[in-house]
């Protein structure tokens, strides 16, 4: 993934992990120069293989570049890529900036928009405030809204945090009244430093609670209708397919961070020195995505699994989770269990019986919206 404003952003939401990596760079503005962006999408598409290239762009809040910035991404593009590649483009954004403008440039272009928001106002608004403080949760909605009156394809990211985790049933109605059809519920996971989570960090029982409601509500009520990232991953081991998200893999190291100053880092929670693998500006993409330190990082994933987990019967659905929130000390062992853990066992444990009966019902060839869960 890129990010051409790297850690700008409009809002402040409390538990942004991504604001603090301002102190990795220079004082802003931050804005990816010309040559930067056209060596990457030139190189991108150059070392891509297979018939589609898909660039990812993320913040930060990518759209305070302006949708001319976009525009140049596309000529870019269409400029180096090869004949007979097609290119697809996705970006995440706070949707406080789209208007009318954007929603019919992303509409001509086939962007899809990762759009951040946390149900219903009281809810989202907790967290997701200005730079004064105040509630952006309107602005939000009127994004939502526009993009599909545009026939924008649109995913909702709805972080779990204290707050929204402990009201399943609002938090999923007001996403269905709405129309969302593309949702995906990431746990807020804030290390304390000693091996705890600080607010708002939703308890593991409380996460896993959430999702095993919310799943049984979708099983029985919007198979077929809504598509919800967590239980598309869970059901792929009962589909007989791969995971499809880093955080579930057994290994990973292929989500890989271009800041916008074309500095390379291993992972988008991992920009730090020590996860740092170049610039662009002076060793090339294949060199940084071959580097012999990055492929360490994917592997370690699996090989620092503790004991436990291999005892563990969801392992093959879970993996671990991500690195990053394994800081629990497990047992007697000194390798860090993922704090999200009994929020992982809880949801596979309940949702397995129900993913194995949606997958014997897909391999018949019958229509998803006839499934009885």
């Amino acid at each position: 993934m890129a990010k051409p404003a790297g850690p700008s952003c409009n809002i402040r939401c409390s538990y942004c992990y991504y604001l603090r990596k301002a102190d990795l760079f220079p004082p802003g503005p931050w804005r990816m120069s010309d040559d930067v962006l056209e060596r990457f999408i030139k190189q991108r598409l150059a070392s891509s293989l297979g018939p589609t290239t898909h660039f990812e762009w993320h913040g930060g809040e990518p759209t305070l570049l302006g949708v001319d910035f976009f525009r140049r991404i596309v000529l870019l593009e269409r400029a180096h890529s090869p004949p007979g590649r097609r290119v697809t483009n996705g970006i995440q954004t706070n949707g406080l900036l789209l208007d009318e403008a954007w929603a019919v440039f992303l509409k001509e272009e086939g962007f899809s928009v990762g759009l951040s928001m946390d149900g219903p106002a009281d809810l989202h608004d907790i967290s997701r405030k200005t730079a004064g403080e105040g509630p952006t949760h309107a602005r939000v909605a009127e994004a939502f809204r526009l993009l599909r009156q545009h026939d924008v394809f649109c995913n909702v990211l709805c972080v779990l945090h204290s707050g929204n985790a402990a009201q399943p049933d609002r938090v999923y109605d007001f996403f269905r009244d709405v129309g969302v059809r593309y949702l995906q519920f990431l746990p807020l996971v804030i290390p304390a430093g000693d091996g705890t989570a600080r607010p708002p960090t939703a308890s593991p029982e409380a996460v896993g609670t959430f999702l095993c409601r919310v799943f049984d509500r979708w099983l029985h009520e919007d198979v077929g209708r809504i598509v919800i990232q967590t239980f598309d991953e869970a059901l792929r081991p009962a589909y007989g397919v791969p995971h499809a998200l880093c955080v579930h893999r057994e290994t990973c190291g292929d989500v890989a961070v271009l800041e916008y100053d074309g500095s390379f880092y291993m992972c988008d929670h991992f920009v730090d020195s020590d996860h740092f693998l170049g610039n662009l500006r002076e060793r090339s993409l294949v060199e940084m995505i071959q580097d012999p330190r990055l492929c360490a990082f994917g592997r370690a994933k699996r090989e620092m699994l503790p004991r436990v987990c291999h005892r563990c019967d969801v392992l093959s659905l879970c993996n671990g989770g991500c690195p990053k929130d394994r800081f629990i000390t497990a047992l007697d062992e000194q390798i860090g269990l993922n704090y999200l853990c009994p929020s992982y066992r809880m949801f596979f444990r309940h949702s397995r019986p129900g993913l194995y009966r949606l997958a014997q019902h897909m391999r018949s060839g019958r229509p998803l919206r006839s499934f009885k869960g």
